[in-house]
C-alpha cells in the first residue's frame, strides 16, 4: 500500500542536526504558531549506498501560487494530481537527468548532502521571513520527546524523498502523487530552493495507477524512422531508448489576440529522424493530444494545441510521451511566467 498519511509541513525552520551513521536523516526542528516538529530527511539509504539528489537554486512551478496561500502547520492532502501533491514523474517537478549520487558525509567543505541541505536551513533559519515546506509521511503526536530535539510530544514528517518505482523489498510503500520533497522560500529575493531525492535502486517509469516500476518490453511495434545507427541506438532495445532524446524547447500558453493559438516546440537531440506517430502531449490535467508525421535530425517542430488538451495561463505543465506512453520529457511555468500574452516561453 502507499505511504501512511501523506502530508505537508509549512513551518519555520529553528534547529537543526546533521545524519551520522546511527541516525542516517539530516534533522530540522520547525515550528508554526503552536507546535513543534521534526523533518526527518533521509542522506543515506539502509543498505549505505549514496543517495541521489537535486537542488534548484531558482526552481519555478505553478505548485508555488497554492503554497502561498497554505496557512501554517500540518496538512493531510489527496494523492491526487491538481493540487499539492507531488510527482517527480508526472508533475515535471526537475528534470530526472540532473540526479546524481552524493555521500552523506565527506571531507570538505560543501560537498555532501549533509552539507547542501544544511547551506539553506543555515539561510532559512537566519530569515525571519523565510518559509520551508516538507513533503512526505507524518509521526506522532507521541506521548515522549523527540529523540533528536527532545521536545513534548513528539511528531513530525519523513519519507522527504521519492515515494514510487521502488525495489521488491519495499515495494509497499509505491504510489503515485506522493513523493516527498523540501522547499524553501525565501519572500524577500522572490526565490525558491528545491531539494528532491531518490535512491539509486528506483525506476523513473512507473505505473500509473500504483507507483510500481513498469516492466518495459524489450521490443516496440516497428517504426518507419531511420535507424540511429551514428549513436549506436539501432542495436538498443526500444526500453533503451534515452530520456530526452526529443525535448520540450518552447511554447506559447498565453495569446488574447488568437485565444486558440497555442503551441509547443519540440527538439530532436538525435542525427536521425524520428517518428512521432503513436506519441502524445498532456497537459496538467492529463488530457492527452496524439501526434503524428516526424522530426528531422537536429531539427525543431513546432506542434499546434489542439482538444483535448489545452495549456493554461494561470501555470500549467507540458509532458511529452512516447509510443508506449512512457514520458520522454517535460517542463512546467508558472501564472507569472504565462503572464505576457503572445510571448513564447522557453525551457
Amino acid at each position: 500500500m502507499p505511504i501512511s498519511k501523506y502530508s505537508i509541513l509549512k513551518a519555520k525552520a529553528v534547529d537543526s542536526r546533521f545524519g551520522s551513521g546511527h541516525n542516517p536523516h539530516y534533522s530540522i526542528k520547525a515550528v508554526d504558531d503552536t507546535n513543534e516538529y521534526r523533518i526527518a530527511v533521509n542522506v543515506q539509504s539502509q543498505d549505505k549506498s549514496d543517495l541521489e539528489y537535486v537542488l534548484i537554486s531558482h526552481w519555478k512551478h505553478p505548485l508555488q501560487d497554492g503554497l502561498r496561500e497554505l496557512s501554517f502547520g500540518l496538512h493531510s492532502i489527496p494523492s491526487q494530481p491538481g493540487g499539492l501533491a507531488l510527482d517527480y514523474i508526472r508533475a515535471n517537478l526537475v528534470d530526472p537527468r540532473l540526479f546524481v549520487p552524493i555521500p552523506m558525509n565527506l571531507p570538505g567543505p560543501d560537498n555532501d548532502l549533509n552539507e547542501k541541505i544544511n547551506q539553506y536551513v543555515q539561510r532559512a533559519m537566519a530569515d525571519e521571513n523565510s518559509v520551508i515546506y516538507a513533503f512526505g509521511s507524518t509521526w506522532g503526536p507521541e506521548n515522549m520527546r523527540d529523540k533528536v530535539f527532545g521536545f513534548l510530544p513528539g511528531a513530525g514528517i519523513h519519507d522527504i524523498h521519492m515515494n514510487q518505482g521502488n525495489d521488491h523489498t519495499h515495494q509497499g510503500d509505491d504510489g503515485v502523487w506522493q513523493d516527498g520533497g523540501l522547499l524553501f522560500n525565501f519572500p524577500k529575493q522572490d526565490q525558491w530552493v528545491a531539494i528532491f531525492l531518490r535512491f539509486q535502486s528506483q525506476s523513473w517509469h512507473t505505473d500509473d495507477n500504483t507507483g510500481h516500476t513498469i516492466a518495459i518490453p524489450t521490443s516496440g511495434p516497428p517504426s518507419d524512422s531511420i535507424p540511429l545507427e551514428p549513436l549506436g541506438l539501432d542495436t538498443l532495445p526500444t526500453a533503451d531508448r534515452p530520456d530526452g532524446l526529443v525535448q520540450i524547447i518552447a511554447a506559447i500558453v498565453n495569446d488574447i489576440h488568437s485565444p486558440e493559438r497555442e503551441t509547443v516546440t519540440l527538439l530532436n537531440t538525435s542525427n536521425s529522424e524520428i517518428s512521432l506517430n503513436g506519441w502524445m502531449i498532456a497537459d496538467k490535467k492529463k488530457n492527452k493530444m496524439p501526434l503524428n508525421g516526424t522530426i528531422g535530425p537536429g531539427a525543431t517542430r513546432t506542434i499546434n494545441i489542439t482538444e483535448p488538451a489545452s495549456l493554461s495561463n494561470q501555470g500549467g505543465i507540458i509532458t511529452l510521451l512516447d509510443d508506449r506512453g512512457l514520458k520522454v520529457d517535460g517542463v512546467s511555468y508558472t501564472r507569472s511566467q504565462a503572464r505576457h500574452s503572445g510571448w513564447t516561453l522557453t525551457f
